[in-house]
């Protein structure tokens, strides 16, 4: 669970609100899953004629049944190698905003997955030593300088990750790429 003291609330949809944490104060549980997970496991295909609130209460159940469920707002999810392939549904990286999923963290990620995560407003965190973080550690984050730092005092003080662009956190501050051009446009 996040610092809620150190949290920020950001809209996500209109109407909707999800609490995002400040990367350098707050550490973040880690969930793990394993290489090529497909935007069918994020957004399973029965229940796309629902809502994004129906969808999201069955993100990963083939692969972690018990996610959806026991996942807390601040924690991420570190995967391995082409993290969101598969079909372009935008709701695949909508149900990990909506379960309160502060950052993906993998050593790659699908194009299409990677355009439509920061359209909605989720981080993703390219980093290719990913494979060392472990089920339920604690990390820290700076999307900015590139860097995971480690709870642990056992293991090395920070992982490095691909900086993110300033327009990309720009996205995920604002909650999404249309929340940001609303931003815009009325200020």
């Amino acid at each position: 669970m996040t610092d809620r003291a150190a949290t920020t609330p950001i809209a996500v949809e209109a109407g909707a609100a999800r609490t995002t944490s400040t990367p350098a104060t707050s550490t973040h549980r880690v969930w793990r899953v394993g290489a090529d997970i497909d935007t069918d496991a994020l957004a399973p295909g029965a229940y796309m004629k629902f809502g994004i609130d129906e969808i999201a209460r069955h993100c990963l159940q083939r692969v972690r049944p018990e996610f959806a469920a026991q996942v807390q707002p601040g924690d991420v999810l570190v995967a391995g190698h082409n993290f969101g392939i598969g079909s372009s549904r935008e709701q695949a990286a909508s149900a990990l905003v909506r379960l309160g999923v502060a950052a993906v963290i993998a050593p790659s990620f699908n194009g299409l997955y990677f355009r439509n995560a920061f359209n909605v407003g989720l981080l993703l965190l390219t980093c290719a030593q990913a494979d060392a973080l472990a089920e339920g550690e604690r990390i820290t984050f700076d999307p900015i300088a590139g860097h995971i730092g480690r709870a642990r005092a056992a293991d090395p003080a920070a992982l490095p990750c691909e900086p993110v662009p300033d327009f990309l956190m720009d996205m995920v501050r604002a909650g999404g790429l249309l929340n940001l051009l609303k931003q815009r446009q009325t200020s």
